[in-house]
């Protein structure tokens, strides 16, 4: 009893807040809506249809999610787990690096990062003018196909993205890095081993939980990311009031 009290708050705020809004999301996925009247009425997977065949622009943002969520995951772990290993030395000023590395995840914040983004180092890397390195140029002048610079030019745009996306992950890292027993690497130095197989052998395995985790967490955070295309175009039509045709471009996603 005492439980279910305590957890009473919880599961209203389950039901009114996320179930409720979940079931009618996927109602609309099956549903025309009237936008005068908000009321819908039955109409089969027209909407899921319409989202390939009609609007044109959907199934090239579909792509271009899924392969910034392939490509974003494994690097955003690997260079949280090789940033967590050096944060987890011990030297001076540790804290202090340690809190720089985090500051993204508490300013990161989409207006905070429109405004970094238009930083006019940010914009020489994207091939702007300054006295930086041009990117674009460099890419041009090597022949490439349009489509192949374009693509390329993207991923860069995104390594700015990447590097502020990886405070949680780190502090997730280091701890787990600080739950492996000292005594493993006694053992290692006794028997000879060098710091590279020190990772491989005990440092790794021993983070098999915690990079689940980090995987995991970074997996959702891509995936629900409101700057990735497919987000971008269902919350425009979200704001146009048409629920049916974003909640299908949703649930497809």
């Amino acid at each position: 009893m005492y439980g279910r009290m305590f957890i009473l708050p919880w599961e209203i705020g389950f039901v009114l807040f996320f179930l409720y809004p979940l079931v009618q999301s996927l109602t609309y996925v099956f549903s025309k809506m009237d936008y005068n009247t908000f009321e819908t009425s039955w109409n089969g997977i027209q909407n899921i249809k319409d989202a390939f065949l009609t609007n044109g622009t959907y199934a090239d943002n579909l792509i271009d999610a899924i392969t910034s969520f392939v490509y974003s995951i494994p690097l955003v772990v690997a260079l949280s787990l090789i940033v967590g290993v050096i944060l987890n030395q011990k030297f001076k000023g540790r804290v202090l690096f340690r809190s720089v590395f985090f500051l993204p995840v508490i300013i990161a914040t989409g207006v905070v990062m429109l405004y970094l983004q238009g930083d006019a180092t940010a914009e020489t890397m994207r091939g702007g003018s300054g006295n930086g390195v041009d990117i674009s140029g460099i890419l041009q002048s090597m022949n490439l196909p349009e489509n192949t610079t374009s693509k390329l030019l993207g991923f860069v745009n995104q390594i700015f993205d990447l590097f502020w996306k990886c405070g949680v992950q780190i502090v997730l890292f280091i701890s787990g890095l600080q739950s492996i027993p000292e005594q493993l690497y006694e053992v290692c130095r006794v028997e000879g081993a060098n710091k590279w197989e020190e990772f491989w052998y005990v440092t790794f395995p021993m983070l098999s939980g915690s990079t689940l985790l980090v995987i995991v967490f970074t997996a959702i955070e891509s995936f629900t990311d409101a700057s990735n295309p497919v987000m971008k175009q269902a919350l425009t039509l979200l704001a146009k009031t048409e629920y049916n045709n974003s909640a299908a471009m949703l649930w497809l996603y």
